[in-house]
């Protein structure tokens, strides 16, 4: 009883202050969700900030979260990455993951960042990039990205459900890199954020 007079003494407050609770069925969701709203992290335009609600997720799959096991590549060179603008990051491929996703293998390159090496905090930060069979129609059709830390063996989780949009999806003005081709997975990955719909 208590709890649920709690509850309904926040939405009451919440409500009176002209303020929606932060929706998501993750904390993942939510974090999203909440960075979207907030003007000063949103990568919306203003007119879409204005009427901005919540973003679209597929529902969460357990079957999405997978163990894979990655290869590290201590000698790849670094490579300008292209992007939707003339802009290029300086990528390189710190492995190859391999992963059983539906019962298909699947050998994903994952990247490191120059400037992610060098800075504070993020030299431990992965990038990999992915493009499926939902992109162009339930997905943004440039691919998507995922983030990842370095793990301290070859084992590393991959979640799917943390999939999301490259900024390009919300804002032409932002540059973002292009998924390289040999991270396509060849099924519909049902799994992380849906793409935009512009008001």
């Amino acid at each position: 009883m208590k709890s649920i007079i709690i509850a309904f003494v926040f939405i009451t407050y919440a409500c009176n202050n002209g303020k929606r609770p932060i929706v998501g069925a993750t904390d993942f969701q939510r974090e999203m969700n909440a960075k979207f709203k907030d003007a000063t992290t949103s990568p919306l335009s203003a007119s879409d900030l204005k009427v901005f609600k919540n973003l679209k997720f597929f529902e969460v799959d357990s079957t999405f979260v997978v163990k894979g096991v990655l290869k590290r590549t201590p000698n790849a060179e670094f490579f300008e990455m292209k992007t939707t603008t003339n802009r290029v990051s300086r990528e390189r491929v710190f492995g190859i993951i391999t992963i059983n996703l539906q019962n298909k293998i699947y050998h994903l390159n994952v990247y490191q960042g120059e400037k992610s090496m060098e800075s504070t905090g993020n030299e431990d930060y992965l990038f990999l990039p992915f493009l499926d069979d939902t992109n162009g129609e339930e997905s943004y059709a440039g691919g998507r990205y995922l983030d990842l830390i370095i793990p301290e063996g070859d084992s590393i989780v991959i979640n799917f459900n943390q999939a999301y949009n490259p900024y390009c999806d919300y804002n032409e003005k932002f540059s973002c890199p292009l998924v390289p081709r040999e991270n396509y997975i060849d099924i519909p990955v049902k799994a992380g954020l849906k793409k935009f719909k512009h008001y």
